[in-house]
């Protein structure tokens, strides 16, 4: 039985355990996302909650401690100026496992350990996803209803009437110029 065994010693010894933590939390600060396997995924996770908890508070004695475990300067730049602020309210649950399915070679679990997006556009969202499907009312003359029928446009017709509106908006900028 596995009673009060604190962590997962992934069949490492310590030294080559701890550099992979240090080296799979910077990756993670790094792109915010990284694909392991599920039982380093849980082992890192732990190490990153306690860094990000710490990288709340900017100070010099929290600084040196997240120093310790992240040798990259850039990346100790971006924990304590923008991912410790991003999580400023949130009490814990900064990261997140989303499962990938069985690798080929070996048949282990993979994951997706990412960082929980919070008070951040992530970066999907800051690309438009799609243009808005708008609208279009029209109406039908039902004898049970008068009621307009609301129909959503493909997004082939949205692009035309965007470009329409563009170009219109730009003809008018001419004009307006010309005319100056």
């Amino acid at each position: 039985m596995n009673h009060r065994v604190g962590f997962n010693k992934l069949g490492l010894k310590t030294s080559h355990r701890k550099a992979l933590h240090r080296n799979m939390a910077t990756s993670l600060f790094r792109y915010e996302r990284i694909t392991t396997t599920k039982a380093k995924a849980l082992a890192v996770r732990r190490t990153v909650e306690k860094l990000i908890t710490r990288a709340k508070v900017d100070s010099v004695h929290n600084r040196r401690i997240v120093a310790k475990k992240i040798g990259d300067k850039e990346i100790l730049a971006k924990l304590f100026t923008d991912i410790g602020p991003r999580y400023a309210s949130r009490p814990g649950g900064y990261t997140r496992v989303l499962k990938l399915g069985w690798r080929k070679g070996d048949a282990a679990e993979t994951v997706i350990l990412e960082l929980v997006e919070e008070g951040k556009t992530s970066v999907a969202k800051k690309k438009k996803k799609t243009k808005a499907k708008k609208k279009d009312i029209k109406t039908e003359d039902n004898a049970d209803q008068n009621e307009p029928v609301v129909q959503e446009a493909s997004p082939a017709e949205v692009e035309k009437k965007t470009e329409t509106a563009e170009q219109e908006e730009i003809s008018e900028d001419s004009s307006e110029k010309e005319e100056v």
